[in-house]
Parts: C-alpha cells; sequence; structure tokens
C-alpha cells in the first residue's frame, strides 16, 4: 500500500532550497511513498487531509515561524481538526538565533490540531553548515521509511 507524505517547507533563500530538496531526496528514497511538496502557499487543507505524515520546514522570522508556514497553518486548522488526530508529522527549522519561539509557535497549533510528533524537531541553528543538509536528507528518509514500514 503506498503511502502519503506530505513536505510544506518555507524555503526563501538558496540554502533553505537546499535543504527542501535534501528532504525530498531523502523521502523519494522509499518507493511505497508518495511525496508530494509544496510550498506553505500552495499547500492547503485538502493535501493535509490526504496525506499519511507531514514534514514541516520553517525559517525562523523574528523569533517566530515563517508568516509563509502561519499562513498555512490559518487556512488549514480548522478543516483538518477533527480529521488529522493522531497524524503523525516532523519538523526542521532553520535558525538564525535559537529557534525555540518558532518551535514553540509550531508546536502550539499542532498540539491543538492533536498530530503526533515521531522525533524530535531539528533546529538548524547559527551561521550556515554543510551538515544541516545531511540532517534534512537523514529526516526525509526516517519519515518515509517510518510511514513505508507502518511504524507511524
Amino acid at each position: 500500500m503506498t503511502r502519503r507524505l506530505l513536505v510544506v517547507v518555507h524555503a526563501p533563500s538558496p540554502n533553505t532550497k537546499r535543504l527542501f530538496e535534501a528532504v525530498l531526496a531523502g523521502a523519494r528514497a522509499c518507493d511505497d511513498v508518495e511525496v508530494v511538496a509544496r510550498s506553505p502557499f500552495e499547500a492547503g487543507p485538502e493535501d493535509v487531509l490526504s496525506a499519511d505524515g507531514i514534514i514541516l520546514g520553517t525559517t525562523e522570522n523574528l523569533g517566530y515561524m515563517s508568516g509563509a508556514l502561519k499562513d498555512f497553518f490559518d487556512r488549514s486548522y480548522y478543516p483538518c481538526l477533527e480529521e488529522t488526530q493522531g497524524r503523525p508529522y516532523c519538523l526542521f527549522i532553520r535558525a538564525g538565533h535559537d529557534g525555540t519561539g518558532t518551535r514553540r509557535g509550531v508546536e502550539t497549533i499542532v498540539t491543538g490540531l492533536r498530530w503526533r510528533a515521531v522525533q524530535e524537531p531539528i533546529i538548524l541553528r547559527g551561521d550556515w553548515q554543510e551538515a544541516f543538509v545531511e540532517q534534512c536528507h537523514d529526516l526525509g528518509a526516517a519519515m518515509a521509511a517510518g510511514l513505508e514500514a507502518g511504524i507511524f
């Protein structure tokens, strides 16, 4: 049975686009997982409702999630509230500072949705490091493998 993984990432810079692409490359290594990639402005409740799992990615903007990801949640929250409880998700944050406000903001919303975190958020802090790309690749691969194996 093919499972569907929704990847919603705000990627406004070349480096964050690399992170998005790394998540997708890792996730697409699983044959029985359909990977649907969307920017937060393109994604909507229909994408969430049809997904078996979700990867969220955002930049840290003024100590909070990107406005794009917040817009996605604003449009998707109520249509998905009763239908997606228990949905597995994971999160990565590209943080110029510490990422804690961003993490808290996202976790507040997904707690309200009653989604289930399948791993600790990855917070990519400080100056750019090439290791961020591998971490995002591994995040995509682990989430897809968990869906494929029926663990999540």
